[in-house]
């Protein structure tokens, strides 16, 4: 049997003593729907009741499959949501998915993850 296989591509995800749940895509990721459940079924169990500040790497991704922005369209424990890339093609993704998914928190691109922080903590 051949055919291309879906590869499942797993987020590194952590709640810092700041208070900001981390969350970091591998490099070359192409999050898909599936990707993207599993991923937010793990921030909420993170937070449990309470809803943290989310920064999220997505530098090196490669693509986000419609499934997944659906996903990330959906609410989740997290207050607000800081995208943080470093290429115009990451500008561009963040660009597309906050223009045609209405986003469940205020949400923004930054591409300094200073800047992203601070933004964060206005919560």
């Amino acid at each position: 049997m051949s055919g291309k296989r879906e590869v499942e591509t797993e987020a590194d995800l952590t709640l810092g003593a700041d208070g900001v749940v981390r969350l970091t895509w591998p490099r070359d990721a192409v999050i898909t729907g599936p990707d993207a459940e599993r991923a937010m079924l793990r921030v909420n169990e993170l937070c449990g009741e309470d809803r943290h500040p989310m920064l999220v790497n997505m530098a090196t991704t490669a693509d986000v499959t419609r499934g997944a922005r659906a996903v990330f369209g959906r609410p989740c424990q997290a207050s607000r949501i800081a995208l943080l890339g470093a290429s115009p093609v990451d500008r561009v993704l963040a660009n597309f998915f906050l223009g045609i998914n209405s986003v469940p928190c205020p949400t923004k691109f930054f591409t300094s993850e200073r800047d992203a922080l601070t933004w964060l903590a206005l919560t």
